[in-house]
């Protein structure tokens, strides 16, 4: 018997993992302080790679991640 388990993508665990240490904050900031860690700290193509997740499955995610995604360039 098969026993398929869908790993989550590592960005968006790291995503989650960034929102979650910051879960203090209100929505608005969250999204912003969510947005700018991974713009200091992330490589490009990880920046793109969640980005390409969240436009292909948005369910994927935490919406408080949708919103900091939708504000990175």
């Amino acid at each position: 018997m098969s026993h398929d388990v869908v790993e989550e993508p590592r960005v968006v665990t790291l995503a989650h993992d960034i929102a979650h240490n910051l879960v203090n904050l209100p929505d608005q900031q969250r999204a912003e302080a969510i947005a700018n860690h991974i713009r200091s700290f992330w490589d490009p193509r990880m920046r793109t790679q969640l980005k390409l997740i969240v436009d292909a499955d948005p369910d994927i995610v935490e919406p408080v991640v949708r919103q900091a995604a939708a504000l990175l360039p």
